[in-house]
């Protein structure tokens, strides 16, 4: 066992109640590891609580609702039925960074009570007080099952299938350059420990609203192909989303759509959300540019093929801020 998992495990068999959180517009990897950490830490009877900073996505709704995990949205501030001082420890899944948990930072970071981080990103900031992170793994879930394994947590159907909802969210179905022999091995795993994919497939690929693919046209129609076909820049503004009735969350793996072309070696996606903020800005290579060093220059991080970050302005500053430098990088 590892230093990293036997102060998690530690800290969590120590705790009488946890508080387990993950970043700002969960994916299925984030909603998928939180869930079968909140099981697994019933398998030890530990009381938890979760925590979202943004509605949950309804694609992932069962996720949670179906092994009953309640959870409160903090999409709007800070929920006071949440008291700080009724917890032991913090778990925070699927990053590391401040910028990822708006919010959070001014109430967590002065709270003298464990901070953890389970994580698979290579951007982290060094606020937690243990950390397990694998930048190995394809998704945090992967990193999970280390500590779920070292602590003897028995793989019940429910959390296999929480963890399959990790892995395939971060792989794209085990397309992406992500997924390794481990990463297979894992999903034969949870396959026999119950994970139906038949159903996972119909729930995930096969239960689209129609107010995404009417965000997904709108994206595609805004397409533009730069330095000879290899650049790849979608832009969606605020009224495509009032136009087509369609949420932030909508937006969801739009960046690979223009993966597809044979010459783009790298994919950008601004959206100016339905609400004031900042333009989010997502950007996808295929290997040519990496993405979390170009992100870093903007505030913004992730992995080397898939990053992100947030820029203050409109969205034609944040094209024109963004784009000329992406170009800078291709042809460096």
């Amino acid at each position: 066992m590892n230093e990293a998992v036997a102060k998690f495990i530690q800290i969590l068999s120590s705790s009488k109640r946890v508080l387990v959180t993950t970043h700002v517009r969960p994916d299925g990897d984030a909603i998928g590891t939180v869930a079968a950490i909140v099981l697994a830490l019933r398998q030890k009877q530990i009381d938890s609580t979760v925590v979202l900073l943004s509605k949950l996505p309804s694609k992932y709704a069962f996720v949670l609702e179906e092994p009953r995990i309640p959870h409160h949205n903090f999409a709007a501030g800070w929920d006071p039925a949440v008291n700080l001082d009724d917890f032991d420890a913090l778990l925070v899944a699927d990053t590391g960074t401040w910028s990822q948990l708006p919010g959070l930072q001014q109430r967590i970071e002065p709270w003298p009570r464990p901070k953890l981080v389970l994580d698979h990103h290579l951007t982290q900031e060094s606020w937690a007080d243990a950390k397990l992170v694998d930048t190995r793994a394809a998704a945090a879930g992967e990193v999970a099952v280390q500590l779920l394994d070292a602590w003897g947590v028995t793989m019940t159907p429910e959390i296999a299938t929480a963890l399959y909802v990790a892995l395939v969210s971060d792989t794209g179905w085990f397309q992406f350059s992500n997924t390794r022999p481990p990463t297979l091995r894992l999903a034969a795993r949870l396959m026999d420990a119950g994970v139906d994919t038949d159903r996972l497939n119909q729930l995930l690929n096969q239960s689209e609203r129609a107010e995404r693919i009417a965000l997904q046209t709108r994206a595609m129609q805004s397409l533009q192909l730069l330095e000879n076909n290899r650049l790849a820049v979608m832009t969606i503004a605020r009224q495509d989303f009032l136009d087509t009735n369609a949420n932030v969350p909508d937006t969801e793996n739009l960046i690979n759509i223009p993966l597809a072309i044979k010459t783009v070696e790298v994919s950008v996606l601004l959206v100016e959300q339905k609400e004031p903020g900042p333009i989010r800005v997502s950007l996808r290579s295929k290997g040519h540019v990496d993405c979390a060093r170009f992100a870093e220059q903007f505030g913004g991080g992730g992995h080397a093929r898939a990053a992100g970050c947030k820029f203050e302005g409109t969205l034609a500053a944040a094209q024109a801020a963004i784009v000329p430098r992406l170009i800078e990088s291709m042809r460096g």
